[in-house]
């Protein structure tokens, strides 16, 4: 009898630590999904306030407004691939200057452009014919050579001519 007993109460115990431990489940559940929502509210609101800007940056560079090629550069600043794009960016920008759009866009900073292009690896680099068509699309690191390759490749002239693009 004495061994029922303490079986019995075995199980009592064992029951109560199984009943304690889904009450804690449930308020750390509780408790991550309010997290959750209040870091999606506070997201939110930050998004609503910068759109204004995004809607202009990214309709500045989708639909170019003079008749040139862009390079689209989507990194974050950050970013080590993304930082050693820079100076190749803004080298290919003054030197090719009234003949390349070049453009960068921080995906950390502005993570809806992020989705708005698609993008799952930074950087990526978007390449755009004069009409703003995109016609070439690169994940990671590229030199300038090789950005300057893929332009030619297609037909897009630097050299201050007309483009033409070969398909």
């Amino acid at each position: 009898m004495a061994k029922q007993r303490q079986r019995a109460s075995r199980k009592i115990r064992i029951r109560d630590i199984a009943v304690a431990f889904v009450l804690i489940f449930l308020v750390v559940l509780v408790f991550a999904c309010k997290q959750k929502k209040d870091l999606s509210a506070a997201s939110n609101s930050d998004m609503a306030s910068s759109q204004g800007s995004l809607n202009a940056e990214t309709e500045k560079t989708s639909q170019p407004q003079t008749k040139l090629p862009l390079l689209v550069d989507l990194g974050a600043d950050k970013c080590i691939p993304c930082k050693m794009m820079a100076p190749i960016l803004e080298e290919l920008k003054k030197e090719y200057d009234g003949r390349l759009r070049v453009e960068f866009i921080d995906v950390w900073r502005n993570p809806e452009a992020g989705r708005q292009y698609g993008i799952r690896v930074i950087p990526t680099q978007i390449f755009y014919d004069t009409d703003g068509k995109e016609f070439y699309r690169h994940q990671g690191f590229i030199a300038r050579d090789d950005i300057l390759a893929i332009f030619k490749e297609k037909g897009v002239d630097l050299s201050g001519g007309r483009k033409q693009i070969h398909q």
